[in-house]
């Protein structure tokens, strides 16, 4: 009798116990789990049990191991930003898992303790025109989890312990029970009382205070089709859903209150500029479409009501109404016209949304758009904004933070306020990087890459790319100085191109052009 119900009871302790990934989306924090980690792009981890400007003055911050993923590029393109589920607890057990994609239409997750790959399948068939790839080819866009929009907590729901420190558990008093479940159970009563955004995007309310989350990772293959799979097998429980012409040029997946968002651009595969909405259960598909190519390498930016921010290279910056895509305000810088996908971020209570221009120049506006409230001066020092990205913070004592890559270094601003009047004032700027990549900061820590990528304009084809490239180089600066923490060394064999930083659990990600993944950081604690 033992022997056949000891599974029995295993089986209903996991089905509870899965509430408990949902802690770590409380409010879009937690897990990186989307381009940029949240809706807003901001590329911060608000906190970290060990990456710290102190943590990162001890020993033990280092290079972890490596994984080949992908032996074939598509127009340099190579691994997509890996996106993150630390904690999860399914039929195989415990696990921290990355799941990226691969330009061939492949999906990867791993077992990020281990650098072990968890599964792999391939989806979707690549379309052909006179029997060659179109532009840009293959899978271009990172995968993506359901997220809120709200802006996240300044825990980032961290709540049980993870990678990040030695397990943990709770006891509770005589007859209390499981004091683990209550807490799951409390944090679903108070999302519950709370009526977020946030909530919505995570599934039905169960009886008892749980919610069901089924945990599904997003992929838009190149045949132009939304994929949803089990982050723990791959498998896909119903067909994938007709979404963007196939071989799109596709930037910033997105999923959130049931509905899917990315953006087209280059007019690859004979899809505008643009973005595109679809309704996960009518399976409508609306567009916008933009009035130049998009901007940046994220596509769009959410508001924390679920306005989207997209802005153009020709320097149109629009809010767009969630899910009906439709035009609530614009505004426009002019020549010579946007780099980055904005970042939304809080100030003072009120979303703002942060810009980069190709001359170097940062725009500050308020959500309803109109003029801007604060601007950096053109063509800085450190030359023009060339990476697609920016990443924002607020240290400690209420300063926001803005950084911006440009040609040779990372540049920091921080917004002060002039008794009443915002401006941008200059905190730091990097040493010498070759071509840096949108960097990320985690508790204190910015994470930047020096690529290595040889860029020298148009014409260049991806194989001189490849040839004249350098290997490229982590580094970690302190995010109120600049000061550089530690570096990469020559770890790294190869440059980066597609991908970017992820971060999590006290370990730090990127991908490179030759189709690898590296992992640093601390090592766990057992």
């Amino acid at each position: 009798m033992t022997r056949w119900n000891a599974p029995v009871v295993i089986s209903c302790c996991c089905t509870l116990l899965c509430a408990a990934p949902a802690i770590a989306q409380g409010r879009g924090g937690g897990d990186w789990a989307t381009a940029g980690n949240d809706a807003q792009r901001s590329g911060w981890v608000r906190t970290d049990q060990k990456i710290s400007p102190e943590g990162m003055a001890r020993p033990g911050f280092a290079f972890l191991w490596k994984q080949k993923l992908a032996g074939d590029t598509k127009q340099l393109n190579s691994l997509t930003e890996a996106v993150l589920l630390d904690r999860y607890i399914g039929y195989r057990g415990f696990r921290s898992l990355a799941h990226l994609g691969a330009s061939g239409n492949k999906i990867i997750a791993l077992d990020t303790d281990l650098g072990r790959i968890e599964w792999q399948k391939s989806i979707g068939t690549a379309a052909t025109q006179g029997g060659t790839l179109a532009c840009p080819g293959g899978l271009t866009t990172s995968l993506a989890r359901p997220v809120g929009t709200e802006f996240p907590m300044m825990g980032g729901g961290r709540g049980f312990g993870g990678r990040g420190g030695p397990a943990k558990s709770a006891v509770g008093d005589p007859g209390q029970g499981a004091v683990q479940l209550e807490l799951i159970a409390a944090n679903e009563r108070q999302m519950a009382a709370r009526g977020g955004r946030a909530g919505a995007a995570r599934g039905p309310v169960r009886p008892g205070g749980f919610q069901r989350m089924p945990s599904f990772v997003y992929a838009l293959s190149s045949d132009g089709k939304l994929h949803a799979m089990y982050v723990s097998n791959g498998e896909e429980p119903a067909p994938a859903i007709a979404f963007v012409p196939a071989n799109a040029n596709t930037l910033g997946l997105t999923v959130t209150e049931n509905v899917a968002y990315v953006a087209t651009t280059n007019g690859c595969g004979g899809a505008p500029n643009g973005v595109w909405a679809l309704d996960l259960e009518s399976r409508k598909v609306t567009s916008w479409k933009a009035p130049g190519a998009i901007a940046g390498s994220l596509g769009f930016a959410f508001g924390p009501d679920g306005t989207l921010y997209v802005a153009t290279e020709t320097g149109e910056l629009a809010a767009l109404e969630p899910k009906t895509l439709k035009v609530l305000a614009t505004y426009n810088a002019g020549a010579p016209g946007f780099a980055s996908t904005p970042v939304v971020f809080e100030h003072s209570g009120k979303p703002m949304i942060a810009v980069a221009a190709k001359d170097g120049s940062v725009h500050i506006l308020p959500q309803t758009l109109g003029s801007a409230v604060a601007k950096t001066p053109s063509a800085t020092s450190t030359g023009t904004v060339t990476a697609g990205a920016l990443a924002s913070w607020q240290d400690s004592a209420g300063t926001r933070w803005i950084l911006a890559p440009s040609a040779n270094a990372v540049v920091a601003w921080k917004l002060v306020d002039h008794g009443g009047s915002l401006a941008l004032e200059r905190g730091w700027a990097s040493r010498d990087m070759a071509s840096p990549m949108p960097p990320m900061v985690v508790n204190g820590v910015v994470f930047a890459v020096s690529s290595g990528e040889f860029r020298s304009g148009s014409g260049v084809s991806a194989a001189q790319v490849a040839q004249k490239s350098a290997k490229a180089v982590l580094y970690a600066l302190d995010a109120k100085t600049g000061k550089e923490l530690w570096n990469s060394g020559n770890t790294i064999t190869s440059f980066a191109h597609s991908g970017g930083l992820s971060a999590g659990g006290s370990q730090v990600y990127l991908e490179t052009y030759d189709g690898t993944l590296y992992a640093f950081g601390f090592p766990i604690e057992h």
